[in-house]
């Protein structure tokens, strides 16, 4: 496999909104097709610092991570930060064949790195609690889970409960 990281653009809005609604239906995702078409065209305006990272091998799509800048996770900010725009990942998405090979902490990474690169402090993203393999990728770039609460019209299975965790981007791990 010869993995190739780099920007989306406007012009891969098709190919990420394949790849997510293809790839990344399962019980534990909330993927509402007008909702994802309304954040990937967020991209071409760069609405709300809204971009993305895609990942190629030999040229195919394999893997994407969405992302934005926000204040929605305000309330978990220590008061050193408050007030502060925040990052956060939207979507994270990888082709089923490729899946386990590390493919989404890449894209993951690299996502982070363009936020801190920003100057932003803080990193967030949410899952389905019982979401075991999101857990795993997302502990692996250094993600620390900050919150749990019920959200059932959102997690219409399992707990119906979502996750928060934050990323702090000077605790990166080493790449």
């Amino acid at each position: 496999m010869t993995l190739n990281l780099r920007a989306a653009s406007a012009a891969d809005i098709p190919t990420l909104s394949d790849l997510i609604l293809t790839h990344g239906p399962n019980p534990w995702n909330w993927l509402p097709p007008d909702g994802v078409a309304r954040h990937l065209a967020e991209i071409e305006t760069g609405t709300n610092g809204t971009a993305g990272v895609l990942a190629l091998d030999q040229g195919e799509p394999i893997g994407a991570v969405t992302f934005c800048t926000t204040r929605h996770f305000a309330r978990y900010q220590d008061a050193a930060d408050a007030g502060a725009l925040q990052g956060y990942i939207c979507e994270a998405v990888v082709h089923r064949a490729h899946a386990g090979r590390g493919i989404g902490a890449r894209l993951l990474t690299a996502a982070i790195d363009v936020l801190a690169a920003q100057g932003l402090r803080e990193v967030y993203i949410d899952r389905h609690e019982e979401n075991a393999a999101s857990a795993g990728m997302m502990r692996k770039v250094g993600f620390v889970e900050i919150d749990t609460f019920a959200e059932p019209t959102r997690r219409p299975h399992g707990s119906g409960r979502t996750t928060v965790c934050r990323l702090r981007t000077g605790n990166v791990p080493t790449r």
